[in-house]
């Protein structure tokens, strides 16, 4: 089976070709990802609208690099899948009405993929890695703990209650004026810092379970940015180094805490595979990696980390999740939704609360 992908969800416009070949393992024959840091760099994070034009404007040069890499051309494709949600809307709805239209002139199958779907898989594309696995989906937008036990289930452990840790990043930087995106700003800036200046609190740690938040802690940057301003009239480079290290110390810590207690829960279940997955954009942090795979090294527990080029948002995890559950449902057809929200399990209250347009997470 080869599918063609794409990805539209956010800020990254991406087209990849996989391959799956009977009794052996998938193979990414091109991956095109582009990014639009640019275009959002002087508003302070991805303005939607002009995300979803951007997308627009990229999917066909995507697609048409993707497929020259791989030497392929359309005839090749036996189907296409797109990221139908979770997203910006506007992004999300450009990637389904681009797949749409190659499904309509070729009339090959259409498969609509769950974003979140996609990092979850992502370990069976890369390592191969054997059901039933704790996964960690940890990016901008979405904080998870999921039971993945198969193509099509997982089984929500907790996650957060307000702010994404990627979100928290990039909100951070922001107060203490340092560039976006935020994730990689921080990471910088906290080599030079001092994590332990600022007493900054670790949230939910004083509850049993494997929820998050980050939004206090947000709003403690903030207080002590306040703080240091009103003392000395400003903040200095060091300032900054030492808040940016403090906070992603306070992330880390959370992280590998709940990140404890999820194991706890996930070996119960699996005490035979024993594999802890991390997947989404802050898991390319190398302070929060060391932090999880000690937890991992801990309990004696596999740990597994897919490269940084198919743990941020891409497209070949979405042809790859797509040729996954290919064998479990049938095609999608011209009626596709672009869904803004879409939870993975959904057998559970939504932990962000529900609006018109359904449950948040």
């Amino acid at each position: 089976m080869l599918l063609l992908g794409l990805e539209s969800s956010c800020d990254d416009t991406a087209a990849a070709l996989v391959r799956q070949l009977p009794g052996q393992r998938a193979l990414v024959l091109s991956s095109v990802v582009v990014g639009q840091t640019e275009l959002h760099a002087s508003f302070g994070g991805v303005v939607p609208e002009i995300a979803a034009r951007a997308h627009a404007e990229k999917l066909d040069l995507c697609v048409e690099k993707a497929l020259a890499e791989a030497a392929l051309t359309l005839a090749d494709v036996d189907g296409f899948a797109v990221t139908a949600g979770p997203g910006l809307i506007g992004g999300v709805l450009s990637g389904v009405m681009c797949a749409k239209g190659l499904s309509a002139a070729t009339g090959k199958p259409l498969y609509g993929v769950n974003h979140l779907a996609g990092h979850a898989l992502t370990p069976r594309l890369t390592d191969d890695v054997s059901y039933p696995y704790l996964m960690l989906l940890v990016s901008g937008g979405h904080c998870q703990f999921l039971l993945v036990h198969g193509p099509d289930r997982f089984e929500r452990l907790g996650g957060t209650i307000d702010d994404a840790p990627g979100e928290a990043f990039d909100k951070v930087a922001r107060l203490i004026s340092l560039p976006q995106p935020g994730g990689p700003a921080i990471e910088q800036a906290a080599k030079a810092g001092d994590p332990k200046r600022f007493a900054l609190p670790r949230p939910l740690l004083d509850r049993p379970d494997c929820d998050m938040s980050f939004s206090g802690l947000k709003t403690a940057v903030l207080r002590t940015r306040d703080k240091v301003i009103d003392e000395k009239g400003g903040l200095s480079v060091q300032d900054q180094a030492d808040l940016a290290a403090g906070f992603q110390a306070a992330v880390t810590d959370v992280l590998a805490e709940k990140t404890r207690r999820a194991l706890r829960k996930y070996l119960d279940h699996a005490p035979d595979v024993r594999t802890l997955c991390v997947a989404g954009g802050v898991a390319a942090n190398k302070a929060i990696g060391r932090g999880l795979e000690t937890v991992a090294a801990d309990v004696d527990c596999a740990f597994i980390a897919p490269p940084l080029s198919l743990c941020t948002d891409n497209a070949a995890m979405i042809a790859f999740a797509a040729i996954e559950q290919s064998q479990l449902r049938a095609p999608d057809d011209l009626t596709l939704s672009a869904r803004p929200r879409w939870p993975l399990d959904t057998r559970q209250p939504a932990m962000l609360g529900s609006g018109k347009k359904g449950a948040k997470a």
